[in-house]
């Protein structure tokens, strides 16, 4: 079973890869918390390489499940735009966490304040 820290950088890369491709950006991103959490590059580049395989798992207490939106929104906006692949993981992902779609609109929109 994963630890906690690979779950939720694997949701990560699930969100990344949600739009068909995982850009440079995103790969940048995903390097930094991988590196800020401890995860090696080989094991991140493993990961990577089956983004398209993995299943979404859901964190089981409400501070990683805040925690988890809020990064996986930052994740998705680091390009500039919020593809509607990406929009639509967001949602289906939240709305499983019990985030509300107005909550969801609302993280959406404090993330975007902060570029």
């Amino acid at each position: 079973m994963l630890d906690a820290k690979l779950e939720h950088f694997r949701n990560l890369i699930s969100l990344a890869a949600a739009d068909g491709k995982i850009e440079e950006v995103e790969r940048i991103t995903l390097s930094k918390i991988a590196f800020e959490r401890g995860i090696a590059m080989d094991r991140m580049n493993v990961m990577l390489k089956k983004a398209d395989e993995y299943i979404y798992i859901i964190p089981q207490n409400q501070l990683d499940r805040e925690k988890q939106m809020d990064d996986m929104i930052e994740l998705a906006l680091v390009d500039g735009e919020l593809a509607p692949a990406e929009r639509d993981l967001i949602f289906k992902v939240g709305q499983r966490l019990g985030f509300t779609e107005g909550e969801l609109e609302a993280l959406i929109e404090e993330q975007r304040e902060k570029k």
